[in-house]
């Protein structure tokens, strides 16, 4: 099992004015812990569960490229992108420019959005679910176009490019994940176009999720192992490395390769990636 960190609280003991110090020394931290994986979330205001709206959030590709800066090896990406907020074009730019920057390390995360408050409060249109999932998809179209050999037009519903062109070129071709568990659209998208899939786990397995990944796999004619199958999982002061192996050992059993990990109310970084590291040592 490989392991990500999922930083979605940025509201640490340091204060907001030693922010790009405390987060630079945590992501180098974790890469030394032997964490692969390191991934922001696509918010201006703090989640509702995490803590109040009013706490610290960083706009995530501006986050992504100072992490870029301060890591060697970790895949970086955002965990996941809200379809709703960048033009497709200048996403898959975002993206490529930052492929190129970090020696081929970013890949995009990509999801329909969900956060209607936030959208409302800032002034983002906000549309209903089934013209998010349109955008979703001419999104992954977009983007797959733009980073392949081809600069033809694009023509979809949506949007219209006369040139995909993008130079500089990725370095390696971005790791594409699909973020969310919805059976009819969200898992469908994932089979035909992405290179992995992420579930949030909390009492139960999705092991169902799975077979409805496999399920549209073979109406699609993809191979479901071709997919990678990554978790994301809850931490908080009371979480214990014994309970929390357990649960990604279960993952392990059913075919996950990678679980990122968020916490909850802890102030400390160091803390979230001793705990990653004991988990890892016991799984």
């Amino acid at each position: 099992m490989e392991f990500g960190i999922h930083i979605a609280d940025f509201t640490w003991n340091t204060g907001a004015a030693q922010l790009g110090s405390a987060l630079a020394a945590h992501v180098r931290n974790a890469e030394a812990a032997g964490i692969r994986r390191i991934t922001v979330m696509d918010h201006f205001w703090q989640l509702p569960g995490i803590g109040p709206v009013e706490h610290e959030m960083l706009e995530a590709y501006a986050t992504l490229g100072f992490i870029a800066a301060h890591t060697e090896t970790a895949l970086l990406h955002t965990l996941v992108t809200g379809v709703i907020y960048r033009h497709p074009a200048l996403l898959a730019k975002q993206v490529s420019t930052l492929n190129v920057l970090s020696g081929g390390r970013v890949g995009l995360g990509v999801g329909a959005a969900w956060n209607e408050q936030e959208c409302r409060g800032l002034g983002f249109e906000f549309p209903p679910v089934a013209a998010r999932f349109e955008q979703l998809e001419e999104t992954l179209q977009i983007c797959r176009q733009m980073w392949s050999d081809s600069d033809g037009p694009y023509d979809g519903a949506l949007w219209q490019l006369e040139r995909t062109l993008n130079s500089p070129q990725n370095v390696s071709r971005p790791y594409l994940l699909i973020g969310g568990g919805g059976e009819k659209k969200t898992l469908r998208l994932v089979a035909q176009y992405a290179d992995a899939c992420n579930l949030g786990v909390r009492d139960e397995l999705p092991t169902h999720k799975l077979d409805v990944l496999r399920a549209h796999c073979e109406a699609v004619g993809r191979d479901y192992d071709t997919i990678e199958k990554t978790a994301m999982i809850g931490i908080d002061p009371s979480s214990s490395p014994d309970a929390i192996a357990a649960t990604v050992r279960g993952l392990e059993g059913i075919g996950f390769t990678a679980t990122y990990v968020f916490s909850v109310g802890i102030d400390e970084p160091a803390r979230v990636v001793d705990l990653i590291a004991e988990v890892a040592g016991r799984v």
